[in-house]
């Protein structure tokens, strides 16, 4: 947590949780965050830090969240579906999902992917068979990833709402949206400004609001959507801007095949997506987002 929002979580977390009692953490701490964007914070200092002391943040972190107990197994990722109109095509990409996952367990390759080598082109496929909906409900024969370090649980785990209600929560939701429910809410300076090159305009948390980025922390966010339909593609979701301009929630397109290669290098081998430095993240889904970011 970045130290200037300490004071503001000290007075008014405990607040905010009390009016919302029916919310939950993750929720709260965004309440929090839209009081710090609305108080026209000054840009940040060079001695700003992230605080990581437990016994000073540990207040805002121990109180429960309605998806806390979906993500109690996961070491990676969750790989959400959120359009239900092809059961056909859900089903074929979930079994290619298993078929990269199967390819994964296997010998391992003689030479992982560096970051600076991925295009927006490349596939990706994850098998992700093992993970439980919504609801809490999984497979019968759902059984635990483990890594060469002995860390259990799953790489990445697919949530698959099964009923209505479950479908109106993730139908159709925006990578910002994704990240809320999933991840913990934080800020942090905004990339360096290039040379020559001015602040964007209108400013945007997602991207730079007085020096500012607001950031999440937690899994890696795939989605499967309506285009993941007709390409067995998903949106793989970035926590934090790479380059300045580029904002939070950005997404690339990766195929089923390289999802559990990619998640496996991200999780263990502190590999990034950063496209050589270059902007090829999806506008759309940017622009989607940046809408999306004084809405919670």
């Amino acid at each position: 947590m970045r130290d200037v929002l300490l004071p503001l979580m000290t007075s008014r977390y405990p607040t905010v949780r009390q009016q919302y009692p029916n919310e939950g953490r993750r929720k709260w701490h965004l309440r929090v965050m839209e009081e710090f964007w609305s108080s026209n914070p000054p840009p940040p200092l060079p001695t700003s830090v992230s605080v990581e002391d437990e016994a000073v943040i540990s207040p805002f972190k121990q109180d429960s969240d309605p998806f806390d107990q979906l993500l109690e197994d996961v070491v990676g990722g969750v790989l959400i579906r959120t359009d239900y109109d092809d059961e056909n095509a859900w089903q074929a990409f979930s079994a290619k999902l298993k078929e990269a996952e199967a390819e994964l367990s296997g010998p391992p390759p003689d030479a992982e992917p560096e970051a600076s080598s991925l295009k927006s082109s490349d596939n990706v496929d994850v098998d992700m068979d093992k993970g439980q909906n919504a609801e809490g409900d999984g497979d019968d024969d759902e059984s635990d990833d483990s890594d060469s370090d002995g860390t259990e649980g799953n790489l990445i785990k697919v949530i698959n709402p099964t009923v209505s209600e479950e479908h109106t929560i993730f139908r159709n939701i925006s990578n910002l949206r994704a990240l809320r429910l999933f991840n913990d809410v934080d800020i942090r300076p905004a990339p360096p400004v290039p040379s020559g090159s001015k602040r964007v305009s209108p400013q945007n948390r997602l991207v730079d609001q007085a020096g500012w980025q607001e950031i999440y922390s937690g899994v890696t966010v795939w989605i499967y959507d309506k285009q993941s339909n007709v390409d067995g593609s998903v949106r793989l979701v970035g926590s934090e801007g790479d380059i300045y301009g580029t904002a939070t929630g950005d997404s690339w397109r990766a195929q089923v095949s390289h999802i559990y290669d990619l998640q496996f290098n991200m999780t263990f081998s502190g590999m990034k997506i950063n496209f050589g430095g270059m902007d090829r993240w999806d506008y759309s889904e940017r622009k989607r987002n940046m809408e999306e970011a004084e809405q919670l």
